[in-house]
């Protein structure tokens, strides 16, 4: 996937790309066709950096109501001809999954798309998808014919059927068609969905990897052909050491963790680590000094990982180092330490913006720490990254942070934040936002009766204020 290009935090754009309940806001009182072109641009450009965790969607889509937006460019983006080249779910998954809360809202055109697109697009399967939680039985049906004519009825083609219909995220439409009065449809549906299982069956039946009565060698030698192929094996094979690793083989792991081969060495300094082995901590270090980039990250996460006092006492002492051990130390600090670690935590967290900037990932740590600890001196950093973050997940967790340190928070970015494009952030907003505002009491009588809400939205919502009574 391309790497967005984000504008920055004060226009439009900018908001709406990160997903603020202020570009809701804004866009409803700029010119609707600037708002709109902003909107289509985020839509059509999918400006998160990791869509697996980052919510746009329902965000876009109820902008898309509240400014009656057309669909013409979605259309005409879902049904270029680029659509033929480029069938990364990156290009146009956003849309459709905006289409689909659209059309969960009762817009008909949204429904119609997703149904041409479902029939004729190269991301049909998650038009399907979309469609199997909100079109019906009908609709569905009419579908069969165009989703079973791109697989061939050859042997390959009957296998490309059966992989499909095994790994659906969404089974009902080929449920239904299973039960399809054509005869045709029925048999060839029900015969992927055994020929599937029955994959799935000899996957479990022959599995890779580790087998009882391995040797730690051979766990060793295991971890180090993923290392060989690209593939990180030594959380697993940490686990294996677990069960195969006995106290006579403890020298054996120590040698590895400060010595073996990339994969030997990940894999010991694991299994360490989540042993509390009295020389963990020690070899830790000698492998962030010594290791290949590939050990010392392994280190560091299994440093984390660690829940000793003895950890806790070594990050205090790791906390200024200018390496990937110290930011650890600070990180460990934030989630472990006590109130005699703000200054520590305070400072990791100034460092890793003034270094880094608003969307390093060490923040999400030490973001959640700072607010744990209720350091109130770090307002004005939170309030940066909140403003300045391309991450909604990160800029969520700094509200919740501010909730905890930010008196002013009620009254500011918890009434932005109740049209954030996160549930969760919409969640701290409704327990904390401040009534006095009228769009605050609309807003939450908006989400309370929105059924596309979260239920945690919503429980927080009348936890405030009933259908038609006073705000609290």
């Amino acid at each position: 996937m391309f790497e967005p290009v984000i504008a920055p935090s004060g226009t439009l754009l900018g908001l709406l790309q990160r997903g603020r309940g202020d570009g809701t806001l804004h866009a409803l009182t700029a010119p609707r066709a600037e708002a709109l072109a902003a909107l289509n641009h985020c839509v059509l450009r999918d400006p998160r950096h990791d869509w697996q965790v980052e919510n746009r969607s329902l965000y876009y889509a109820r902008l898309y109501l509240d400014l009656n937006g057309e669909l013409d460019e979605i259309e005409a983006h879902l049904f270029d001809v680029e659509d033929v080249f480029d069938t990364e779910e990156s290009r146009t998954g956003l849309a459709l999954a905006v289409l689909g809360h659209l059309a969960s809202y009762g817009r008909r055109d949204a429904l119609e798309l997703l149904r041409r697109y479902a029939a004729s697009g190269s991301n049909w399967a998650w038009a399907l998808d979309e469609l199997a939680l909100r079109d019906d039985d009908a609709g569905l049906r009419a579908l069969a014919v165009p989703v079973l004519a791109r697989f061939a009825t050859d042997t390959e083609g009957e296998a490309e059927l059966a992989a499909v219909v095994r790994d659906a995220f969404e089974p009902r439409p080929w449920r239904l068609w299973a039960e399809d009065p054509r005869e045709s449809i029925a048999t060839r549906v029900r015969a992927a969905q055994e020929t599937g299982c029955f994959d799935r069956w000899q996957r479990q039946m022959r599995p890779s990897g580790p087998r009882p009565g391995w040797s730690v060698q051979a766990v060793f030698e295991w971890a180090q052909q993923g290392v060989e192929r690209g593939a990180a094996l030594h959380v697993p094979a940490a686990r294996c050491l677990t069960a195969v690793a006995g106290p006579e083989d403890r020298p054996e792991i120590v040698q590895a963790a400060k010595d073996g081969t990339d994969g030997a060495r990940c894999t010991a300094l694991r299994y360490l680590a989540d042993s509390n082995d009295p020389d963990a901590l020690d070899l830790i270090e000698g492998a962030v000094l010594t290791g290949s980039p590939v050990v010392v990250e392994a280190a560091v996460d299994a440093f984390e990982r660690m829940r000793s006092v003895a950890a806790v006492d070594r990050a205090r002492g790791w906390a200024h180092r200018p390496d990937p051990l110290g930011a650890a130390a600070g990180r460990m600090l934030a989630c472990r330490g006590g109130t005699e670690d703000k200054e520590l935590v305070l400072g990791a967290l100034r460092e890793a913006v003034r270094g880094e900037g608003p969307d390093t990932p060490t923040l999400w740590t030490l973001v959640d720490g700072t607010g744990r600890l209720g350091i109130a001196c770090a307002a004005p950093v939170l309030r940066h990254i909140y403003r300045e973050t391309a991450s909604s997940h990160l800029r969520g967790r700094a509200a919740r942070a501010l909730a905890a340190t930010d008196p002013s928070f009620p009254a500011g970015f918890a009434v932005e934040c109740l049209w954030d494009c996160e549930e969760t952030t919409r969640e701290i907003a409704a327990r904390h936002a401040e009534t006095g505002d009228a769009r605050v009491v609309e807003q939450l009588r908006r989400l309370a009766a929105d059924p596309a809400e979260e239920a945690e939205v919503q429980t927080a919502v009348r936890s405030r204020i009933a259908p038609d009574g006073p705000a609290v």
